[in-house]
């Protein structure tokens, strides 16, 4: 069966925003947290013992099962990123109060760029930037 995930890219904080989502959201990571010193050495290279416990790789399901993935990715290894801006997340909770509860949850720390409430298209609907820098849109179809 064919699935969509969303992997997100963090300077050096994956862990503390995968142990963020993981409190909203419950569960547990699947396989773990896999690590940039789980990695073989490779002949002729040396991985810099800062980026040694940065995650290489960690994995979420978050609302209907969709993945959320994500990796630390060291300016080291040649990585520049622009956290957040060339994505969203965006979620279809099952009810409104759902919507809202993760609205709320993840908004936290963050900066609200629409507050949740009913749209013109018949979604409930909110949209933010995490206190981590992610894009986020609450689109909540269900009518209770």
């Amino acid at each position: 069966m064919a699935t969509v995930s969303t992997y997100l890219n963090f300077k050096r904080n994956t862990e503390e925003a995968f142990n963020f989502y993981k409190s909203v959201f419950g569960g547990e990571f699947i396989g773990g947290v896999a690590r940039f010193r789980d990695i073989p050495t490779q002949p002729g290279q040396q991985m810099p013992e800062s980026d040694a416990n940065l995650v290489m790789h960690v994995q979420l399901a978050i609302c209907g099962g969709h993945m959320l993935m994500g990796t630390d990715a060291p300016e080291t290894m040649g990585f520049d990123l622009k956290t957040g801006d060339n994505m969203h997340i965006s979620l279809d909770p099952d009810t409104k109060a759902e919507a809202k509860r993760l609205f709320d949850a993840l908004s936290e720390g963050g900066k609200i760029t629409m507050p949740i409430q009913e749209m013109f298209w018949g979604a409930y609907f909110g949209s933010f930037k995490d206190r981590f820098g992610i894009n986020w849109m609450i689109n909540c179809t269900a009518k209770v």
